[in-house]
C-alpha cells in the first residue's frame, strides 16, 4: 500500500487497510499534526485534506484512501506560512493549540471553495471542529481575514 503525504510517497507494508489514516499518519509516518479527539469524526481535530477535501482521518481507513494527503504539515512552509496560518497568527486564534490543526485545515477547505464566505457560511463549515477554549469569534474573524489577503493575493 502507498500514500502520498504532503507531496511524499511512502510505502505502507506493514500495516492493515482497515487503520484508520489518523494513526497510520501519527503512529507509522511520525507526522502528528492531526490529533486525537474523539475518534468518531465530532471534533474536527484531526482534520487532513484528502485531493483538497478536509476529512475526518479518525474515520478515514488507509486502504479506503482516495488521493493525496495533506496535513497540517504540508498546507505552508514557514516562510511564507499559508493565508490561513497567517491569519490565525495575527488573530491571536491559538489559546491551547490542540484543535487548531483541524480548525485550520478546515478553514483552508473551506476558502479553496468559497472564496468569500459570508459569516454563516463560516460557521456552518467550522461548526464540526470544536474548541474547548472557546475561541469561535476569533476563527471567524481569522478565516475572514485570510479570505481578504487570498482575494489580494
Amino acid at each position: 500500500m502507498h500514500l502520498t503525504v504532503n507531496g511524499a510517497d511512502h510505502a505502507l507494508d506493514d500495516i492493515e487497510p482497515e487503520m484508520p489514516l489518523l494513526w497510520a499518519l501519527r503512529d507509522v509516518l511520525g507526522i502528528t499534526g492531526p490529533k486525537y479527539g474523539c475518534g468518531i469524526a465530532q471534533c474536527g481535530a484531526c482534520t487532513v485534506h484528502i485531493d483538497g477535501e478536509a476529512v475526518r482521518a479518525c474515520q478515514v481507513a488507509v486502504g479506503d484512501v482516495w488521493g493525496a494527503v495533506t496535513t497540517i504539515e504540508g498546507l505552508g512552509t514557514p516562510e511564507p506560512p499559508h493565508p490561513v496560518q497567517a491569519a490565525w497568527i495575527a488573530e491571536q486564534v491559538a489559546q491551547c493549540g490542540y484543535c487548531q490543526s483541524g480548525q485550520i485545515m478546515q478553514a483552508a477547505s473551506l476558502l479553496s471553495q468559497v472564496p468569500d464566505p459570508s459569516d454563516a457560511e463560516i460557521d456552518d463549515a467550522m461548526s464540526g471542529n470544536l474548541c474547548r477554549c472557546g475561541t469561535y469569534p476569533r476563527i471567524r474573524a481569522a478565516v475572514r481575514a485570510a479570505a481578504n489577503a487570498m482575494k489580494g493575493a
